[in-house]
């Protein structure tokens, strides 16, 4: 086992192990003589840890809540479906009004982190304060990406890249919205639901080529 880490940390110790597996960063089986068995998921783990100190100079307390984040299932998005988004998606629905609390609950996160997420623009009241099920669906999806280590700050870049969608898209709607055509804004709903279609699956193929790339995949 240290012959696979030392490469790459060449100050581990059986000591230091040791103290790692004291803390709970990771538990080997034991054989019937009660000798330590570590598989190679063990050793990932290890080496996450080690990473984790040297390289981002972490607490131990940090990393081990990171570890367990990742050795929890995923929790189950509402309103998120397999595969690409359809123009169904971006129908008109009808307008829930959820109070602070409701929405808490709904989301299952704490009000420190929905005041992270509205101070960054991840989620918005709407003029009256009260929330809708969008807003539900994005502090479970915001949740759910921190249990991997980001933080509310990190998730303004969604907001600023969506705004940026959002104010082209609108510069070719809005014309059409406004024609003199009776059933100009009927006709502005359905661009709208086909572009954002359009949008949305273009942004999530350059995420997947993008990240393919960075990960040599």
């Amino acid at each position: 086992m240290l012959s696979r880490l030392r490469p790459e940390f060449p100050d581990v110790t059986i000591s230091k192990i040791r103290f790692l597996e004291s803390e709970g960063l990771v538990t080997p089986e034991r054989t019937r003589a009660g000798y330590r068995q570590f598989w190679p998921a063990d050793v990932e783990r290890l080496r996450y840890v080690l990473a984790a100190q040297r390289d981002h100079y972490l607490p131990l307390k940090v990393i081990k809540e990171q570890l367990d984040s990742m050795d929890r299932p995923p929790r189950p998005l509402v309103g998120l479906v397999d595969g690409m988004a359809s123009a169904e998606d971006f129908a008109g629905t009808e307008s829930i009004r959820m109070t602070r609390e409701e929405l808490l609950a709904d989301a299952g996160i704490s009000s420190s982190m929905l005041v992270e997420l509205e101070r960054y623009g991840v989620i918005r009241p709407g003029a009256a304060g009260f929330y809708d099920t969008d807003a539900v669906a994005l502090a479970r999806i915001a949740q759910a990406m921190t249990d991997f280590g980001l933080e509310a700050r990190h998730l303004r870049a969604f907001r600023a890249a969506a705004d940026r969608e959002v104010g082209l898209l609108a510069q070719i709607v809005t014309p059409v919205s406004r024609g003199r055509d009776p059933h100009a804004q009927a006709k502005a709903d359905e661009v709208v639901r086909e572009l954002a279609v359009l949008s949305v699956r273009m942004h999530a193929l350059l995420v997947k080529t993008g990240l393919r790339g960075a990960i040599g995949g």
